[in-house]
This record gives structure tokens, C-alpha cells and sequence, in this order.
């Protein structure tokens, strides 16, 4: 499932966008889910590219057959990597299969200049090579393999970054949660254990309703969390906080008055975080000091 850190991250998102461009609460709200949705259409297409390199590679098995001068590597091709376990359970995921028929602009075509120049490279590759001239490997090795292929040549790949800003424009700015995702789902598969689902976006009512109640609060008391704010500024104008930082301790500041349940060091170290992916170089250093202020101030020890 999204875990609370990545909801929190679509709330920060969401109050930079409504503070940039004031729209209907009702709307941007529908926005925000809108857009946790659509990071599960990213991890499908990433989960669909790995098989569709799979896919390739089985298709250059079969030119090669059909060659009227086979090699010795076309006679007795190299399937290490099509016979991948780890591979092989993605591909045949219910879930992906079923969920991909109903979207076919997930698909990956054969002869796609991004996913052709991606098969190129990594079997060019070191790590790729190294793989295919194993004797024997185990489960846990393709798993590692895998893993590793993905970072590579998904999660480090430039060109597939570019390709998702082309697709889809928030893709961009969520390619880091599907990313965990995907390595999440690698590192859940077991040998022999089929695998039928795939991560959920939202665990239950209780994300979705924490989600509303953190964006709906902080819009509505922002006036006010910028007063307590002020009251913790040391040698500091309000002013002269960026718009960013100032939403992730709006935010972390909604989280403490609405969420008494969750711990304090919880909260601070989520919005800290988030602040190392969407501030500056030193935001982290100053929210995370402003919420430790608000925390020690309203007795949140714990």
C-alpha cells in the first residue's frame, strides 16, 4: 500500500498548488485522490517494462531460429533471462494482467525506441553478461539481478525518466514512490508462490480520510498555523520562509493538533524527509527545528 509517507507527500503537493492557484476545495481534493491513483498506473507501467524486456529477449530467441545461417548462440540460445523466476512471476500477475487489459496505454509496443535501446544497453552490460554465463543461480539471485536491472535501467534511466513527463505530467514528480513500490514488489515475491496482487494505493478509509482531514485543515487554518509559526521564529521574519517550507510545517503543525495519536518524533521525521525531497539544501535543518519547538510547546513528548 502508499505508505503515510508518500500520502503526506501528495497533501504538501497539493497545498503548494492550491496556495500557488486558489481552486474549490471540493476540486482539488478529487485532484489529490485523482492523483494517488494514477501513481498506480506508473507502477504497472514500470512492473510492464521489465516484462516487456522479457518479452524482447524471447523474441530475438525466436528471429534467431529462424535465421538461414544459425549460429552456435542460435542453435543453443542463452535463456537465463527469460527463464528469470522473478520475471516470470510478474508476468504472471493476475492483477497486472488484468488491470493492463483494461488499460492498454500501459503497454509496452515490441518495437519502442526507448524499451529496443534499453534492451541494447543492458545487455551490453556488465552486470547482464556476468548473469548469463552463471552455471546455476537460485531464486535469491534472480531476485538480486532483477533488483538490480530495474535500478539501473528504471529508476537511474534518464530517457525513461523523460518518457513518463511525455505520458503523463505528475508521473514526473511521483516516479520516486512507484520506483519503491516496484522494489517492494520485487523483494515480496517467493519461489513457487504465485503471485496474484499487486500494492494497493490507500490501505482503507482511514488513509483516505486522513489525506482529506490534514489538507482540508491546513487550508482552512492556515492564517493560524502562521501565527504559530511566528511565535517560534527566532531572528526570522515570516516572511522570508519560502512558500515550500511553509506548507511542510503547515502541514506537520495540522498533523499534530488533528492526529494526537500519532507519535511526535513520527511526524517530525516524516516532514523532515519530505523536506529533503521538495526544499532546499537547509530546509530540513529549520523545520525540523520549528516542529520540535511546536512539539515541546503543546507537551507532544511522546
Amino acid at each position: 500500500m502508499l505508505g503515510r509517507r508518500q500520502i503526506r507527500e501528495k497533501i504538501v503537493e497539493n497545498l503548494y498548488s492550491y496556495r500557488q492557484n486558489p481552486i474549490q476545495y471540493e476540486v482539488l481534493e478529487k485532484n489529490m485522490f485523482s492523483e494517488i491513483e494514477k501513481i498506480y498506473n506508473l507502477y504497472v507501467y514500470q512492473l510492464n517494462f521489465l516484462v516487456a524486456l522479457k518479452n524482447l529477449a524471447e523474441n530475438q530467441i525466436e528471429i534467431g531460429k529462424k535465421k538461414y545461417i544459425k549460429s552456435a548462440n542460435d542453435l543453443n540460445p542463452n535463456q537465463k533471462f527469460v527463464n528469470n523466476r522473478v520475471l516470470g512471476l510478474i508476468e504472471d500477475n493476475s492483477e497486472r494482467l488484468n488491470f493492463t487489459s483494461k488499460h492498454q496505454e500501459l503497454v509496452w509496443e515490441m518495437h519502442d525506441d526507448l524499451l529496443v535501446k534499453t534492451f541494447q544497453r543492458m545487455t551490453a552490460g556488465k552486470r547482464y553478461q556476468d548473469f548469463m554465463a552463471l552455471e546455476t543461480h537460485t531464486f535469491e539471485e534472480d531476485q538480486k539481478f532483477i533488483g538490480k536491472l530495474f535500478l539501473r535501467y528504471v529508476a537511474e534511466n534518464d530517457d525513461f525518466h523523460d518518457r513518463l513527463e511525455e505520458k503523463e505530467m505528475s508521473w514526473a514528480d511521483d516516479f520516486h514512490i512507484a520506483n519503491s513500490m516496484v522494489q517492494k514488489t520485487l523483494g515480496f515475491l517467493k519461489l513457487d508462490q504465485p503471485s496474484h496482487t499487486l500494492i494497493k494505493m490507500l490501505k482503507d478509509d482511514q488513509d483516505r480520510s486522513f489525506a482529506r482531514k490534514v489538507l482540508w485543515e491546513a487550508i482552512n487554518k492556515w492564517d493560524q498555523c502562521e501565527e504559530k509559526i511566528r511565535d517560534r521564529l527566532e531572528n526570522w521574519d515570516l516572511e522570508r520562509i519560502s512558500l515550500m517550507d511553509k506548507i511542510i510545517i503547515v502541514a506537520g503543525i495540522t498533523e499534530f493538533d488533528y492526529f494526537k495519536a500519532t507519535p511526535s518524533r513520527i511526524i517530525i521525521n516524516e516532514y523532515v524527509e519530505i523536506s529533503k525531497i521538495y526544499g532546499s539544501e537547509k530546509s530540513h535543518i529549520f523545520i525540523n527545528g520549528i516542529l520540535d519547538k511546536y512539539a515541546k510547546d503543546t507537551n507532544r513528548l511522546n
